[in-house]
Order: structure tokens, then C-alpha cells, then sequence
């Protein structure tokens, strides 16, 4: 690769890098500038939360595919500097909101220009090598791997000066990001690859849509829809469940946080090469959503602090099913296919971050608050269990129902 386009693959790196940093930054004083802003407890604050992500979802699964079709058409260095302007502004929205409709227009600011990691993708498609592709593309789930480690650690102790201090910091960080990109980032889209905007293209929906094509492993994408939205029991209450219920501060959030990351980044960057392989993809499978499972109901009935991060461990091992079942899905669809089904399953994945975070969080909040028939904060987790038993049972006779398939066919 030449020297430009190694410069251009590092900015890129650091771009993805210093985006997940600074998302990871706000997560764990976000519960208390909700509070602050609400002047309410915990309980209401989580649901505001949830309607905080609910927005940013709904406005990146509208607006991403438009972006990434407008970088096929303008270019990749436009769209991907929008989208860190984008981030950039959020973050002060957040950092200097007097009310909580301020922290609204920051999230819906930046679910509209949220297409970094997709134009970052498409990016470095353009400058690599078809052999270095993969390698390349390794970089960027790398770099969220790391954000997600760095982001809450920092998050955690800037929290302790304030809970709006954390937001600056995201946003000088995202906003230097830019600057260094408008003047450094050189276009990777040549001109004669450029096309023509389609509104048919961009369509949201279309990806989704496609998903029906797949008649075969319909089950499995099913369990793979219920993984992603049992997974928010985690990803969407975490701060306000251990902040109401074992009374953490900004910097115990960051610091379990920057654990997961860790936990995360171990089972998905070595653990899976080796289980995998060696177990099969089905009893992979099998193994990973029954770990969840029991993870979720442990973090469900948890009575101390540190039991979370000893849980954590075994619900993070649960993290092999993913793959397994992706690779599984996969296998059964043609090989000039496979680009079109995993442009389905992240648009899945997108829609699934509409429902997971508005569901989690209002049952938190339901659970908590001084009106609930029972004070239950675990009730997020007991239904992530549940989903993730769903699911199981949903590919156990998915898998089965497609070998019996392959055999009346092997007979025929």
C-alpha cells in the first residue's frame, strides 16, 4: 500500500477510535445529567434514557443508508467529515443542555450524521488491496474495542469533576478529529467509481426486506433478532441499574464498563478462534445463548457490587453465539449473495436498537419507581434470560428441522 494510503488507514484507525472513545465517555454520567435535568430519581431518568436512544436509533436507521449512498456519490471524505461535525455538536448540545429537550436535539443531530463507522468501511474498501481487505477491516473492530475500554475509563474519572465535563472532553476530542481530517484526509473515492444517487437504494427498509429471500433460515434470523435485543438489557441499563441499585459513581460505572470491554474484546478478538473451530458452530451456538442466559438471571439477582464483574465474565463468554450463528445463517446462502445478507443483518441489527433500548429500559424504570408492585431494578436482565432461552429454542429447531430438509433431499 502506498504511503497515502497507509497516512489515510491510520486516520481512519483513530477516527473510529476517537468516535467509540468519545460515545464511551458520556455513557457513564449520562444517568446523572438526566437527573440533573429532570430533577428527578433514577427510575425516571432511565426512561428518559431509553427515549434518548430510541431517538438516535430511529434517526441513524433512517439516515445512514442515505449517507452511505451519498458517498458513493460525493465522495467518502465529505460524508465522513459530516458525520464527525455531526458527533462533535451533539456532544455540546449535551455538555451545555439547560434542559432535557436540548439532550433530544443532540441525540437526533447525531443519529442523522451517525454514518462514520459505515463510510469509515467503505473507506477503507476503496484503499485496499483485495488480499489486505479483511486484515484492514480487522482494524476498525479493533479500534471499537479499544474505544470501548479507553471511553468509560475516562468517562468515569472526568465524571468525578462534574457530570458535564465528560461531554467537553468528547467534544474537543471529536471536533480536533475533524479538524485534523479537513486537512489531512485525502478523497479514496476515484471519480469514474462514483454513481448516481438512488432514493431506491437508500431505502431503510430495503435491506430488510430482503431478509425474506432467505426462507431456509428464517428461524435463524429470528433467534438472531431476539440476541440483539436481549443484548440492550446490558447495553441500555448497566449505568442505571448499578448506579440505583448498588449506588456506583461515574467512576465505578467507568471502570465495569471498561471491563466488559476488555471481557469483550477477549472473547471476540481470540476465544472464538479457538472454540469454534475445535466445538462446531451449532454447539457453539447452543453454549453462548445458554451463558447468557444464566449471566442475565445472575445479573438479574445480584445483592454486592463486585458479583457484577464476576458475572460479567460468564455472560461475556456467552459472546461465541453471535458469530456461530451469523457463520451458520451465512453457510447457507451463495456465495455472490453474502454482501447483500450482511448489509440485511446490520440493518437488523439497527432496527432491533429502536426496540431493545425503549423496552429495558421503561421495564427498569417500572420496576424502580415509587409505584411499582414490586421493586424488581433486575427485570431488564430476567427478560434479556428470556429472550436469549427464546432464542435457543428457536435454532435448536431451526437446525433440526433443516437437517431432517437435507435428508428427505439426500433420499429423494
Amino acid at each position: 500500500m502506498a504511503k497515502t494510503g497507509k497516512a489515510a488507514l491510520g486516520f481512519i484507525f483513530v477516527t473510529v477510535l476517537v468516535d467509540v472513545i468519545g460515545f464511551g465517555i458520556i455513557i457513564p454520567v449520562m444517568p446523572s445529567l438526566i437527573k440533573e435535568l429532570i430533577h428527578g430519581d433514577i427510575s425516571a431518568a432511565s426512561s428518559y434514557g431509553g427515549w434518548l436512544m430510541f431517538s438516535y436509533a430511529v434517526m441513524q436507521f433512517i439516515c445512514a443508508p442515505i449517507l452511505g449512498n451519498l458517498s458513493d456519490k460525493y465522495g467518502r471524505r465529505p460524508v465522513l467529515l459530516f458525520s464527525l461535525l455531526g458527533f462533535g455538536i451533539d456532544y455540546i448540545f449535551l455538555a451545555l443542555a439547560p434542559n432535557i429537550g436540548w439532550l433530544f436535539v443532540g441525540r437526533i443531530i447525531a443519529g442523522i450524521t451517525g454514518a462514520s463507522f459505515t463510510t469509515a468501511s467503505a473507506y477503507i474498501a476503496d484503499i485496499s488491496e483485495p488480499d489486505k481487505r479483511a486484515q484492514n477491516f480487522g482494524m476498525i473492530g479493533a479500534a471499537f474495542g479499544l474505544g470501548f475500554i479507553i471511553g468509560p475509563l475516562i468517562g468515569g474519572l472526568l465524571g468525578q469533576f462534574g457530570p458535564r465535563v465528560p461531554f467537553m472532553a468528547a467534544a474537543i476530542l471529536t471536533l480536533l478529529n475533524w479538524l485534523y481530517g479537513y486537512f489531512v484526509l485525502p478523497e479514496s473515492l476515484a471519480k469514474e467509481n462514483r454513481r448516481p444517487f438512488d432514493w431506491k437504494r437508500a431505502n431503510p427498509l430495503g435491506s430488510l426486506i430482503q431478509l425474506k429471500k432467505y426462507p431456509a433460515v428464517a428461524g435463524l434470523i429470528i433467534s438472531l433478532t431476539l440476541v440483539y435485543i436481549g443484548a440492550h438489557a446490558v447495553q441500555s441499563t448497566w449505568s442505571f441499574y448499578n448506579i440505583g441499585k448498588f449506588n456506583w459513581d461515574e467512576k465505578m460505572v467507568g471502570y465495569s464498563l471498561a471491563f466488559v470491554g476488555f471481557m469483550i474484546a477477549l472473547v471476540q478478538g481470540g476465544l472464538i478462534r479457538l472454540v469454534i473451530p475445535k466445538i462446531g458452530q451449532e454447539k457453539s451456538l447452543y453454549i453462548g445463548l445458554l451463558l447468557y442466559s444464566i449471566g442475565m438471571v445472575l445479573f438479574a439477582f445480584a445483592t454486592q457490587g463486585w458479583m457484577m464483574f464476576a458475572f460479567c465474565t460468564i455472560y461475556c463468554l456467552g459472546g461465541i453465539a453471535g458469530p456461530a450463528i451469523q457463520g451458520i445463517i451465512s453457510s447457507h446462502v451463495p456465495a455472490n449473495e453474502q454482501g447483500e445478507l450482511q448489509g440485511a443483518l446490520t440493518s437488523l441489527m439497527s432496527a432491533t436498537s429502536i426496540v431493545g433500548p425503549l423496552l429495558m429500559t421503561n421495564l427498569f424504570s417500572y420496576f424502580t419507581r415509587p409505584t411499582a408492585p414490586v421493586y424488581f431494578p433486575g427485570a431488564p436482565f430476567l427478560m434479556g434470560a428470556v429472550l436469549f432461552l427464546v432464542s435457543t429454542i428457536l435454532s435448536y429447531r431451526s437446525l433440526k428441522a433443516d437437517l431432517a430438509r437435507q435428508a428427505l433431499s439426500r433420499q429423494n
